[in-house]
């Protein structure tokens, strides 16, 4: 197929201006106030909404 009728440059910028990324939104652990993602497993102590979920072991270094 052949583009019959070509998009101007703001007309493709309209388009892309919800293309950029957005931060990550970040919560504090009520278990141990380190920061996570919310609705996730504390990647630092392995707690979800009160209760052990995960047992973290040591970081290794």
């Amino acid at each position: 197929m052949v583009v019959r009728m070509r998009h101007t440059r703001a007309h493709t910028a309209n388009r892309r201006s919800h293309h950029a990324l957005k931060a990550a939104n970040l919560v504090a652990c009520k278990n141990c106030n380190a920061m996570k993602t919310p609705h996730r497993v504390c990647d630092a102590c392995g707690y979800y909404r009160g209760q052990k979920v995960l047992t973290i072991k040591a970081k290794v270094q």
